[in-house]
């Protein structure tokens, strides 16, 4: 792989182990206590971030 592939890759490894982060706190207890509208921020920031994991996956598989 070039040098910008790999950083690609590991662009969305990080990117997906964010996401994860991110979606295991939506499962606990500390998301009920955020505000409603901070949650509803964090509701759309992962869907981008899934959205942008997407985008990073197409290339990605375009590599080959």
């Amino acid at each position: 792989m070039e040098p910008y592939q790999i950083r690609v890759v590991e662009e969305k490894k990080e990117l997906d182990q964010k996401l994860l982060r991110l979606r295991k706190f939506f499962e606990g207890k500390n998301f009920q206590l955020v505000e409603p509208d901070e949650q509803a921020r964090m509701r759309r920031q992962e869907v981008i971030m899934t959205d942008y994991s997407n985008i990073l996956a197409e290339r990605i598989n375009a590599f080959t």
